[in-house]
Parts: structure tokens; C-alpha cells; sequence
């Protein structure tokens, strides 16, 4: 089972429905990804290619690895924020007043 961080990032939960869809630069980026893929896969050679598309198949993998991982520390930190907001008694304002 995953976790709900991992819910969340791969959109099983989704708080809000907006994207980048309507983001230009965004989209832009994608359409040069994919002019340039494009143009590559017509013009090298079949073993070319093929390294090619590997290498863009381990880059695609990392990269969502590393997201992935990213996103866990956002959350993190975004609860470590919590507990000394929260819990923590260090840095009391109250307590230091005494």
C-alpha cells in the first residue's frame, strides 16, 4: 500500500484540480522536448536510436525517483514547521518570558 504522501504525488488524491496545463512556458518546454525527440528519432541511425530512447527512459526514471523523493521532503519539512509550531516547547514564547 502507499502512502498518502505517494497518493498525493501521483494524483490518487487530489486536492485541487489545477496543473500546467495552461502554463505557457510550461507548455513550451514540452513542445521543444518533443520537436527535438522527434527530429533525433528520425534522423540517427537504428543502434543510435536506441541509446537514444534509453537514455531518455533512465532519465524519465530518475527524474521521477528524485521528484518523488523531493516531494517526501517538502512534506517533511512542511511537518517539522508543524511540531515546533505546535508541539515543541523550544523557543516558547511564554516559557521565555519567565
Amino acid at each position: 500500500m502507499k502512502s498518502f504522501i505517494e497518493e498525493l504525488y501521483y494524483g490518487n488524491i487530489a486536492p485541487q484540480n489545477s496543473g500546467f496545463e495552461d502554463d505557457e512556458s510550461v507548455q513550451h518546454e514540452l513542445r521543444t522536448i518533443s520537436e527535438i525527440e522527434d527530429w533525433l528519432t528520425e534522423h540517427l541511425t537504428a543502434e543510435e536510436k536506441k541509446r537514444f530512447l534509453d537514455f531518455a527512459d533512465a532519465w524519465s526514471a530518475f527524474n521521477g525517483e528524485s521528484t518523488l523523493a523531493a516531494f517526501f521532503a517538502g512534506f517533511r519539512l512542511g511537518a517539522r514547521f508543524t511540531y515546533d509550531a505546535f508541539v515543541s516547547q523550544a523557543g516558547n514564547y511564554q516559557k521565555d518570558k519567565e
